[in-house]
């Protein structure tokens, strides 16, 4: 059975910087992309960024120059690098792993950018 673990959420100043991570317990074969969501109080899930198993990063461009995704060598394990970050990105942030017969996802992790 497959879990993902993701880490790193909290509060935390307009300007300031956090760092999540989702890592993934159990076989999973053949990552196509892993991804980040987000869905902030009132709204809708949104695409926050994209990695491939080839590396190709895409972003949403209301994140675009703030934040990085990248993942480990071994490749279970993807990483969410924030910086700038301001009241509109708080939200709860999904990590998804995507193979090509199945999604897996993660429980979410709170961000709050607040002063």
């Amino acid at each position: 059975q497959v879990q993902l673990v993701e880490a790193g959420g909290g509060l935390v100043q307009p300007g300031g910087s956090l760092r999540l991570s989702c890592a993934a317990f159990g076989s999973i074969f053949s990552i196509h992309r892993m991804v980040w969501y987000r869905q902030g109080p009132g709204k809708q899930r949104e695409l926050v960024a994209r990695i491939s198993s080839g590396g190709n990063t895409n972003y949403a461009d209301s994140v675009q120059g703030r934040f990085i995704i990248s993942r480990d060598n071994g490749g279970n394990t993807v990483y969410l690098q924030m910086n700038n970050l301001k009241p509109e990105d708080t939200a709860v942030y999904l990590c998804s792993i995507m193979t090509p017969t199945r999604s897996y996802w993660g429980q979410g992790t709170q961000v709050t950018v607040s002063a």
